[in-house]
C-alpha cells in the first residue's frame, strides 16, 4: 500500500505542474514526446534464460502463435493507425507483421517500479511476467521508464517492430498508458499494428465524479468503474461522501455522523489501491458550509437558523466555531485515507447567500463577519474566510484544495487564497460570473460543464441525461460554460474536467443502469480531454468502435 501511495502522490505532483501540449501530424518528431532507444524493441541478442513468475490467476492462455518474424521474401503492406479510445495523437506507420499476444510471450521491463504495469499487462493478455530482464526474446514486450527530461510524464513512445514491443515513457504514468493502448490494438484477436505511436494528453486532469452520498453505490461497483476509468485513461476519480442525505464513509472521528449503508475503510482502501495500480488519484469531497445535512442531523446545535428561526436546509452556522471543529476533524482524519494530491472542498449553494438580504435574514453571520475582517465586512467575506480555512486545513497535509465556483465571490474584502482552483459548474447562482472572470484574474479552473457533464438521476430542475454524441462533437475543454468556448488564450489555465454523476432522486435508475448511461459519455469525455481537437471519427465509428473494444 505505500508504494501505491508513493506513486499516487509522485504522479499527482506531477500531473499538477501541467501537461505538455504538443500537436502532431502523423509522421513527424515530437520533441519533447516519450522517447526512447533508435531500436527500442531490441537488438538481435538473445539468451535461453527461463522466465521468471507467471500468469495471472485465472487469465486467458491465448491459443494463437507468435508473429512471425519480418523476412525478406515476404512483404507487409503498410501499417495503419491503431483504433483506440481515446485515439491515439500520431503514429509513424511501417511495414511488418505487427504483434499479437501468444502464450510464454514476455513482458519485460527495465524497472521495478513498473512491476504493477507489468504484472497487469502480462494477466490480461495471458503472457508471462518476467520481471526484470535485459536479454530480448522475439514477441517480448518491453517496459521503460526512461526518464525523459522536460517531457510530460503522462506521455509515452510504443514501437512496434521486428514481432517485439517497446513501450517507453519518461514516468511509470505513461508506461502505463501505452499498455492501456497496447491492450485495446490487440482486442478480440487483432493485431498490434508495426510502427511507433506518440502519445500523450492535452489535459493533466481528466476525471470522473461520482455522488454516493445521496445513493449507495456498492464497493465493488466502485471498483469496477476504477477498472474502466483505467482502460480510458482517466486519472481521477471524485467522490462526494457527504451530503444532507447521508455520510458514506465510516469514521472514527465522528462515528455518530456515519449512516447505516456505507463504505468502511478497509473497502476504500482497496479503492485507493486499486486506483493507484492504474494511476488514478481518488479525491475526496466533504462539501461545506452547506450540504452537511448528515452531520447536522447529529449536531443539530450546528444548524444555521435565521433571525426568524427558519431552518437553512444543510447549512451550518459558520459563526459557531463548532461548526469548523467537526469539519477540521473530517478533514484531518481523511487526508490519511486518500493519499492523493487533490482535496474538493465543495463551498456551493450555502443558503445564508441565497437570500436578498444575507446580512439581515442571518445577524449572527453579519456580527462575526464584522468582528473576524472589519466594520464594512459582509456574510460574503465570512463565507470566504471559512473557505481559506478549509483550504489552510488541506494544505497542511499538502493537498491542492478546489471548490465549486459559487463558493467563490466578486467584491468582497477577504479574496479567496490564489491556489484554490475554481471547478466550473454552473452559471445559475446568484451574481453568477462568466468563466473568464475566474480566468482573467489568474485562477486554474477544472470544467464540470453541467450543460453537458452531468448526469443527474431524475434529471431535475431542467438536467437531461448528457448524451456522449453531443459531448464528442459540441463540447471542448474551453466550453466551461453553456455551449461557448473561452478564448484560447486561457487554454493553459484550464486543467481538464470532470463527468460527473449526481444522484438527486437515487432510485430513478439502479447502479448498473448508470453504469450503462454512462458509458458512452465517459468514452466521448476522455477523447476531448485527450486531445481537444476535431475527432478523425464520425460518431457512428466512434460508437462502432466502442462497441467492438467492451
Amino acid at each position: 500500500m505505500s508504494q501505491h501511495r508513493k506513486r499516487t502522490e509522485k504522479q499527482a505532483r506531477g500531473l499538477i505542474a501541467g501537461a505538455v501540449v504538443v500537436t502532431v501530424a502523423v509522421g513527424v518528431g515530437l520533441g519533447l514526446w516519450a522517447g526512447g532507444d533508435s531500436d527500442p524493441a531490441g537488438s538481435a541478442r538473445s539468451q535461453a534464460e527461463s522466465p521468471m513468475g507467471g500468469r495471472a490467476e485465472g487469465s486467458p492462455a491465448p491459443s494463437r502463435a507468435p508473429s512471425p518474424a519480418p523476412s525478406p521474401t515476404r512483404s507487409y503492406p503498410l501499417s495503419t493507425t491503431p483504433r483506440t479510445i481515446p485515439a491515439v495523437r500520431a503514429h509513424t506507420p511501417a511495414r511488418g507483421p505487427g504483434w499479437r499476444p501468444a502464450r510464454g510471450l514476455r513482458v519485460v521491463v527495465n524497472d521495478a517500479g513498473l512491476a504493477d504495469e507489468g504484472r497487469l499487462l502480462a494477466g490480461e493478455l495471458g503472457l508471462t511476467y518476467a520481471g526484470q530482464k535485459d536479454d530480448v526474446r522475439a514477441g517480448d514486450v518491453r517496459l521503460t521508464v526512461n526518464g525523459g527530461k522536460g517531457a510530460n510524464p503522462e506521455s509515452y513512445r510504443m514501437t512496434v517492430r521486428g514481432g517485439r514491443v517497446a513501450i517507453s515513457g519518461p514516468a511509470d504514468a505513461g508506461v502505463f498508458y501505452g499498455t492501456r493502448t497496447l491492450k485495446q490494438a490487440v482486442h478480440g484477436g487483432a493485431t498490434a499494428p508495426e510502427g511507433v505511436v506518440r502519445d500523450e494528453p492535452a489535459k493533466p486532469v481528466r476525471g470522473f465524479s461520482l455522488d454516493i452520498a445521496r445513493k449507495h453505490f456498492t464497493a465493488g461497483w466502485i471498483e469496477d468503474r476504477v477498472r474502466e476509468l483505467g482502460d480510458l485513461k482517466f486519472n481521477r476519480l471524485q467522490l462526494h461522501f457527504s451530503d444532507d442525505q447521508a455520510f458514506r464513509i465510516e469514521s472514527a472521528s465522528h462515528p455518530e455522523i456515519v449512516s447505516a449503508q456505507h463504505l468502511t475503510k478497509a473497502q476504500v482502501k482497496r479503492i485507493v489501491a486499486l486506483a493507484a495500480q492504474r494511476h488514478i488519484t481518488v479525491v475526496p469531497e466533504i462539501d461545506s458550509p452547506g450540504h452537511l445535512g448528515a452531520v447536522i442531523d447529529a449536531h443539530p446545535e450546528l444548524q444555521l437558523r435565521s433571525a426568524a428561526g427558519n431552518v437553512a436546509r444543510g447549512a451550518v452556522d459558520i459563526s459557531n466555531p463548532a461548526s469548523a471543529k467537526i469539519v477540521d476533524d473530517l478533514l484531518n482524519e481523511y487526508a490519511g485515507l486518500f493519499p492523493g494530491a487533490d482535496w474538493h472542498l465543495g463551498g456551493d449553494e450555502y443558503r445564508a447567500l441565497m437570500v436578498s438580504d444575507p446580512e439581515a435574514t442571518y445577524p449572527q453571520l453579519a456580527t462575526a463577519a464584522r468582528k473576524a475582517y472589519g466594520a464594512g465586512a459582509t456574510v460574503e467575506d465570512l463565507t470566504t474566510g471559512w473557505l481559506n480555512d478549509r483550504a489552510a486545513t488541506v494544505r497542511a497535509h499538502r493537498r491542492a484544495p478546489i471548490a465549486w465556483n459559487d463558493g467563490f465571490f466578486r467584491g468582497t474584502s477577504v479574496r479567496a487564497a490564489d491556489d484554490i482552483r475554481v471547478g466550473y459548474w454552473t452559471g445559475k447562482e446568484i451574481g453568477a460570473r462568466q468563466p473568464v472572470e475566474y480566468l482573467s484574474a489568474g485562477r486554474k479552473v477544472v470544467n464540470y460543464n453541467d450543460k453537458f457533464l452531468y448526469y443527474v438521476l431524475g434529471q431535475p430542475n431542467q438536467f437531461y441525461y448528457p448524451t456522449g454524441q453531443r459531448i464528442y462533437e459540441e463540447w471542448t475543454p474551453r466550453v466551461l460554460r453553456g455551449t461557448t468556448a473561452v478564448p484560447s488564450k486561457y487554454d493553459s489555465q484550464i486543467l481538464g474536467g470532470y463527468f460527473a454523476v449526481w444522484c438527486d432522486f437515487p432510485n430513478a435508475q439502479t447502479q448498473d443502469q448508470v453504469a450503462a448511461g454512462i458509458r458512452m459519455p465517459l468514452r466521448a469525455t476522455t477523447q476531448k480531454l485527450w486531445d481537444p481537437g476535431k475527432p478523425a471519427l464520425t460518431w457512428a465509428r466512434f460508437k462502432a468502435l466502442a462497441d467492438r473494444l467492451s
